[in-house]
């Protein structure tokens, strides 16, 4: 077990050492070089220091950035339909999501004809829906839509009319508790 530990925890002297004085190496088992060690022990302790190994080359990488025509596509479908409701099933190796069908369909119909985006988008959703397959797009921005409607539901009051005596806190919390 001692040996399993290399000389990280001690050099091999003092863990032999230490051995015999626990009870563990008997006197007569220890090494031959154990007396002439203790004797003439070295000026500087010897060490155990791992050597670094550089496995890369520490140097500046340009890695190029890679943008492919389709994640424009793909970035416009997550935006409008989001992901489903279904998730994707992996275990089947034929298995094409709708986002992939929608690119597909989108670059078949890009390859045909000279519209714009946003009308290409459109034609590519119309023939989906043709296929069989319908596309739920998925609310804007609920968030600036919510707080549009708290805006013109809210009522403007002045510090006057926040402000209530003791006697309407106390009358408040009597008839609706505490």
């Amino acid at each position: 077990m001692a040996g399993s530990r290399l000389e990280r925890v001690g050099t091999v002297f003092s863990r032999v050492r230490d051995l015999m004085c626990s009870g563990v190496m008997k006197p007569a088992d220890k090494p031959i070089w154990f007396d002439v060690y203790e004797a003439f022990p070295p000026k500087k302790e010897p060490l155990y220091v791992k050597t670094k190994t550089r496995t890369f080359v520490n140097k500046q990488s340009n890695v190029p950035a890679i943008f492919y025509a389709e994640d424009k596509v793909r970035a416009w479908f997550y935006e409008h339909y989001g992901t489903g409701s279904r998730s994707f099933d992996l275990s089947n190796s034929n298995f094409v999501s709708v986002c992939q069908r929608f690119v597909l369909k989108y670059s078949e119909l890009k390859s045909h004809s000279e519209l714009e985006d946003s009308a290409l988008y459109e034609m590519t959703a119309k023939a989906l829906l043709s296929e069989g397959i319908t596309l739920k797009q998925r609310a804007r921005h609920p968030v600036s839509l919510i707080k549009a409607h708290v805006h013109t539901h809210t009522h403007t009051h002045t510090p006057d009319q926040l402000t209530c005596t003791h006697e309407e806190k106390q009358n408040f919390q009597g008839t609706h508790g505490k």
